[in-house]
């Protein structure tokens, strides 16, 4: 097999949905904590292997992003993980800054269901506004 070849295997193993996407969780190499789900397609994925800085897709936008690139949360890669039914990325990393989440924390998972409504339960660490400007 050559190398091109090599390189197109692993990402046609990746069962992306009908849309060409597939989700991808952060997790963070030194707390193991789950930092963000967001989406990759083919695309963000092969520019996450090559960079080592997470990619994404965003459907809100309909384009490729860089993790951080706004806010300077960067995502350094460690690992990329393939889940068992090959429709789940999993991407180990090394959170710069310590913010993961658009709204200043350090995960976007910060609400948590108590007594049936949802609650923050994590506080912000920077006020959006000095992240990204009005």
């Amino acid at each position: 097999m050559t190398a091109g070849a090599a390189a197109v295997a692993w990402l046609d193993r990746v069962r992306f949905d009908a849309n060409g996407l597939v989700p991808a969780i952060a997790q963070d190499a030194a707390s193991g904590r789950v930092l963000t789900l967001a989406w990759m397609n083919r695309e963000a994925l092969a520019t996450t292997e090559r960079t080592r800085e997470a990619h994404y897709w965003s459907r809100s936008r309909a384009k490729l992003w860089r993790k951080g690139e706004s806010s300077g949360h960067v995502q350094r890669v460690r690992e990329i993980r393939l889940d068992c039914d090959d429709d789940a990325i999993l991407i180990i990393v090394d959170q710069v800054g310590g913010i993961a989440c658009h709204t200043g924390r350090e995960r976007c998972f910060f609400q948590r269901l108590e007594d049936g409504a949802w609650r923050d339960a994590e506080p912000v660490l920077k006020d959006p506004k000095s992240i990204y400007g009005d």
